[in-house]
């Protein structure tokens, strides 16, 4: 169904009520699903988008989409999960197993046929007709396409495994599996069974046992299984400093270098690596998900890591012993069994595990930031705090030939409103007052309120329908339009007209004598800082002073 590119018809982010009803239907069409994994799966307070498309033969399918990837697709009032969804829980569908190169004709659009099936010693699932299914590569438990049973169990069998076993709707590389992030399906090694199937749960459990098993092992290979506990807690006090502890000895060096210069200096490479360490089971523990995995670890470096760098500090790899990311996550795996990192696709990483249970990471203790010790002045300055620039955020003031549009959330004439707030009011008038044209939906009929409110004169006749992005934009367009400055430690500053922007400017003053004026009144609280900055790091002589003129400070810096 998907072999082909589809057609985006819309893009919109699911209601609660939606969510609810398809939790419902989800819970229904697969009862296997316990609470928690239907959570999930479909989580109540993270983004989830619903996506109509029509695939190339003009099927209409709906499609639910959380953290960029389809989790499932409605067809025909039937629900279907993705390959993203199944490489989480594997065991949610009956699988068929089959060979590599089975999956290319697959991928090209072609039905999984019965011939090509792997029969294991326990013999095809149990099916019928019609029934939801996935399908399994020798070796692999992570399904690579998903259908629908062509004949049922005993057909397969009366048949002699010939003829069509499963109608693919979905696989792996399709165009529905390239709308998400395109990784690559997890390695979930076969699992010796005495004719039933071993749950997800069942499977991080055993991975759990076995890891148990070798930490063991290493301490004391010949200790008894009631002592081993016992034994476990003497090997690691004994033993090496967990990374944990590492850490918080290296950050309490790094601190007694700052003070004590001639003391116990560390390299730059060591206290780098006990820097990236942190700022690694910092993100693990407080950022990174289970929902999140597989992680990209370009992803993981740039969006996690360096968001838990502390304050004041640079994380950079290149100035640490491991030099490159992978070599840093290759010792997280290989030396501490952290993380499980693997390469889905050709040339590209991604963290596909976690050990959430692993010491060093449950024992590691997020550190407090102290935004003080950067702000501090030196040489017992004044004592100026660290600039934070200001949040700068576009809004709209409801004007008198607008306000009939707003009159039902009584909003009068002077109201100040964010610009999604806008569309939200305009959207709910159109439904409440069934503007929504029938024959295309794309379009709003006008009524005398909006036809006052958003027309032209000259269109009084002859414009009869608007376009919903024409709609919005005439709207605010009709407003007066406002900006609120938030600065740090100040009250909001609410302001009518546009922002005005920095104003740089170079004069010159006498024979040979450049000066540059910047007009920064608006955006800082603090003009000395910024004199201090500017003749600091461009050593240069900075002055400033008030134009009436303008109501702006400008700064005056002689070259």
């Amino acid at each position: 169904m998907f072999a082909k590119p589809f057609r985006v018809k819309s893009n919109t982010a699911i209601k609660g009520s939606d969510r609810r009803k398809l939790k419902a239907d989800i819970s229904a069409a697969f009862p296997s699903l316990s609470a928690d994994e239907l959570s999930e799966l479909i989580p109540n307070k993270e983004e989830l988008t619903v996506v109509k498309i029509y695939a190339h033969k003009g099927d209409a399918v709906t499609l639910y989409v959380l953290h960029k990837n389809p989790q499932f697709f409605e067809l025909e009032k039937h629900i279907y999960p993705t390959v993203y969804a199944l490489w989480r829980y594997p065991a949610l569908l009956p699988t068929f197993k089959t060979w590599l190169p089975v999956l290319q004709k697959m991928i090209g659009g072609a039905d999984l046929m019965l011939p090509g099936v792997v029969v294991p010693p326990s013999g095809v699932p149990d099916v019928k007709r019609g029934d939801c299914c996935a399908v399994t590569l020798v070796n692999n438990r992570a399904p690579v396409a998903v259908g629908t049973a062509a004949v049922s169990s005993a057909e397969m069998h009366s048949s002699g495994m010939k003829g069509k076993g499963v109608c693919v709707l979905h696989t792996y590389m399709d165009n529905l599996w390239a709308f998400g992030d395109k990784s690559g399906p997890p390695s979930l090694p076969e699992v010796d069974s005495e004719g039933q199937r071993v749950n997800e749960e069942e499977y991080e459990e055993e991975e759990e046992e076995e890891e148990v098993e070798e930490t063991e092992e290493n301490c004391v290979e010949d200790e008894q299984n009631s002592g081993e506990t016992a034994t476990d807690q003497l090997c690691s006090g004994a033993g090496e400093l967990s990374l944990a502890e590492q850490e918080e000895e290296n950050g309490q060096k790094g601190n007694e270098e700052i003070e004590e210069d001639q003391e116990d200096q560390k390299s730059p490479q060591e206290i780098m690596d006990a820097l990236l360490v942190q700022c690694f089971l910092h993100a693990l523990k407080s950022k990174v998900k289970k929902s999140d995995l597989p992680l990209l670890t370009s992803t993981f470096l740039r969006i996690h890591m360096f968001s838990c760098c502390p304050s004041g500090k640079q994380l950079d790899i290149k100035k640490s012993s491991y030099k490159k990311l992978s070599k840093f996550l290759q010792s997280m795996q290989q030396q501490h069994n952290l993380i499980r990192v693997k390469e889905l696709t050709k040339g590209v990483e991604s963290i596909v595990e976690v050990d959430w249970k692993n010491p060093e990471l449950r024992f590691f203790r997020v550190p407090e930031e102290v935004d003080g010790e950067v702000a501090e002045a030196p040489h017992g300055g004044e004592g100026e705090t660290l600039y934070r620039p200001p949040e700068i955020t576009t809004l709209h003031s409801v004007t008198a030939r607008l306000e009939p549009l707003f009159l039902d959330e009584n909003k009068r004439k002077g109201t100040i409103l964010q610009p999604a707030e806008v569309r939200r009011i305009v959207t709910e008038y159109v439904k409440k007052n069934e503007l929504v044209n029938e024959n295309n939906k794309n379009y709003v009929t006008i009524n005398p309120t909006l036809c006052d409110c958003l027309l032209e004169k000259s269109e009084y006749q002859e414009v009869e329908f608007l376009k919903w992005d024409d709609l919005f934009s005439r709207t605010l367009g009709r407003m007066q339009e406002c900006y609120q400055l938030m600065i740090p430690g100040q009250r909001p500053i609410i302001k009518k007209g546009h922002i005005e922007p920095i104003d740089i400017s170079v004069a010159s003053r006498g024979s040979n004598k450049k000066v540059t004026f910047y007009t920064l009144s608006l955006f800082t609280p603090s003009c000395s800082f910024h004199s201090l900055r500017f003749t600091v790091t461009a050593a240069i002589c900075s002055t400033y002073f008030s134009t009436l003129a303008y109501g702006n400070l400008l700064f005056n810096t002689r070259h």
